[in-house]
């Protein structure tokens, strides 16, 4: 679950190098009791004011098996109150461009306001797609910004730098649409860290999404048990093709988010990090029974978002 975070070697004795560790140890120890202290708890509760506006810069790179997509998109947003009195954050987007190309919005697109909110009482929600398509990208990557720190806010576990929390959650994610991806799932668990406060009160929040330890995804065929990597598979996406073949694919998926929170609890900054190890086959039968040989490769994707004003 939890693993430190570094190595000790030593080119003299292994008694050397694990007094070392310990001494590390020790010293890490003394330094989180005293800033324990010092510095006194850190909060993560976002403080809203209503009518506040914040705009937001996002940038991702995607690469798969066969090509590197990349794109960026700017989102301002607007703090206004729900029909429940609860602070929501309404978000537009503009300026996407993909791959260097600039994307003209559709209307739909260009009307379209994301409904975001770190308020514990509101739960991360998101709303019908499909008008939206060139947008879904940015829209889910920005959601699982703010899922990630509303997590942290709703669990109120991380109060001193260095507290961590494990929460098991294991029930799968689905991105199937019924019509071309047939099957698509994930299973994650979250391990949440709060690993640093500056002296002007920004808080630096890990949370890694993480492979539990019996996931919960749907496998249609034996051969998709055996683990990709050294985890149990918790990622699979099944696609049928205009031709009729299915492509089937299944692997090891995790995200690193990397969160820095103002004292007010709006997000600064964030960073993604997602790897995805894939084995692929394809198939001429529903079943996945009648396949070609397996080929496998990596999916990475990386986000960075920027608080622009």
């Amino acid at each position: 679950m939890y693993r430190c975070s570094f190595r000790c070697f030593s080119a003299i004795s292994l008694l050397s190098g694990l007094m070392a560790c310990s001494c590390f140890a020790q010293t890490a120890a003394d330094e989180m009791a005293r800033r324990r202290t010092v510095v006194g708890p850190v909060s993560l509760t976002r403080h809203y004011r209503l009518g506040e506006k914040l705009s937001y810069h996002m940038n991702a790179t995607n690469k798969g098996r066969y090509q590197t997509k990349a794109y960026e998109a700017d989102v301002n947003c607007v703090v206004k109150k729900d029909t429940a009195g609860r602070f929501t954050e309404e978000c537009a987007w503009t300026n996407l461009v993909v791959d260097k190309n600039p994307v003209a919005l559709s209307p739909d697109a260009q009307s379209f306001r994301q409904t975001l909110s770190l308020d514990p009482n509101s739960p991360p929600s998101i709303s019908n797609l499909g008008q939206v398509i060139p947008l879904i990208g940015p829209i889910t990557d920005l959601l699982t910004f703010y899922s990630d720190l509303w997590l942290a806010g709703k669990l109120g576990q991380l109060h001193h730098v260095g507290d961590h929390f494990y929460f098991a959650r294991g029930t799968p994610n689905s991105w199937a649409d019924g019509n071309y991806v047939l099957l698509g799932q994930d299973s994650i668990d979250f391990d949440l860290t709060l690993s640093d406060e500056s002296a002007d009160k920004i808080a630096t929040l890990l949370v890694r999404h993480v492979v539990p330890a019996k996931p919960e995804i749907k496998l249609s065929a034996d051969w998709m048990q055996t683990p990709v990597a050294d985890t149990p598979n918790n990622w699979v996406e099944v696609e049928k093709g205009d031709d009729g073949k299915f492509s089937a694919e299944v692997g090891k998926e995790t995200f690193d988010v990397v969160l820095k929170v103002a004292a007010d609890g709006k997000i600064l900054s964030a960073t993604l990090d997602n790897p995805v190890q894939v084995l692929a086959r394809d198939c001429t039968d529903a079943e996945l029974a009648h396949c070609d040989e397996p080929a496998r490769y990596q999916i990475m994707r990386h986000i960075e978002l920027t608080l622009a004003h």
